[in-house]
């Protein structure tokens, strides 16, 4: 069963918690995998625990216990929910055991690396219904809490610390899996990824979505994160925030300055500059000691946390 779902050492420790980088950008750059729909999901179809993504994590978690911090493992179940499996052509019948094979690899990689100076997370990741970067096929919240109920049920039954929403990009999207997940017993984070100009891709304000979802849930997701979107997109949105800027606890930039459009388009992978990204965390930390899940997204990779961990450690 799950070992902090009742008490997130993320929440209830000043410790310094690193994550992963961008997982597909570099399975799909870096190591050549073919990642249809860029759904990881896909590598559990072989009953063995993928090659690729252990020495992956790998490289990761020894930056954490280099410096003792602690570590959150971010499952590949982003694009496992049922809408995305049909489209990736997976029989229904393999819809559950793919979810749970991704989070018992998880759960695995934990019990083999975990330390006391470095307490491990087993995230459950999902993510938006629809494209990350577009609002599509939007629902209300209560469709959204239908659609997403199933993931979150399923994840109960494992050992899955957490549900980490990233890439949400419409507020009733983000209150239906935040109602999903009380429904189910988890706690949840809400990860919002931001345009160029620091607004949600619903044209939304950062701050006025973090504050509807809590107004609507009561306060439900355990804390807030950016995701999918370079530090200088949503800097100064910080900077100009009230206090619903103490909600967000976690930061996964891209490597890129690249807008989600751009991102879409490009054929080659920018990479940015990891020592750069490492300043900019921790000119971000300094301002707001709170955020203290550090990691990466698109273009990212263990260089870029490794930057972040030297910056901010």
């Amino acid at each position: 069963m799950s070992k902090h779902r009742h008490a997130l050492p993320q929440l209830t420790s000043d410790k310094l918690f690193l994550t992963d980088g961008g997982m597909e950008t570099v399975l799909i750059f870096h190591h050549g995998v073919d990642l249809p729909l860029f759904a990881s999901i896909i590598l559990f179809r072989d009953e063995d625990a993928p090659k690729h993504e252990r020495d992956y994590f790998i490289e990761y978690i020894n930056t954490a216990r280099a410096g003792a911090f602690g570590f959150i493992l971010e499952s590949s179940n982003w694009r496992a929910s049922p809408g995305w499996l049909k489209q990736l052509g997976i029989p229904e019948t393999e819809f559950e055991s793919l979810n749970k094979r991704a989070i018992a690899f998880l759960a695995d990689l934990r019990d083999e690396f975990e330390t006391p100076e470095t307490p491990i997370v087993v995230s459950a990741c999902v993510g938006p219904r629809g494209d990350g970067y577009v609002v599509e096929n939007k629902m209300n919240s209560e469709e959204a809490e239908a659609y997403h109920a199933w993931q979150a049920n399923l994840f109960a039954d494992t050992d899955a610390d957490v549900i980490t929403a990233l890439t949400l990009n419409y507020v009733e999207e983000a209150i239906g899996i935040s109602n999903a997940a009380k429904a189910a017993g988890m706690p949840v984070v809400i990860g919002f990824t931001v345009e160029t100009d620091g607004r949600l891709p619903s044209g939304q304000g950062l701050g006025a979505a973090i504050e509807e979802v809590d107004s609507a849930t009561g306060n439900l997701p355990a804390y807030y994160m950016i995701n999918c979107a370079h530090p200088d997109h949503f800097t100064s949105t910080l900077d100009a925030g009230g206090r619903w800027v103490e909600r967000i606890k976690g930061l996964r930039a891209n490597a890129a300055r690249l807008s989600h459009a751009e991102l879409n388009e490009a054929e080659e992978l920018d990479d940015g500059n990891p020592a750069e990204m490492g300043a900019q965390y921790a000119a971000l930390r300094k301002r707001f000691p709170e955020l203290n899940v550090l990691g990466g997204c698109c273009g990212t990779d263990h260089r870029h946390v490794a930057a972040i961990a030297e910056a901010c450690g």
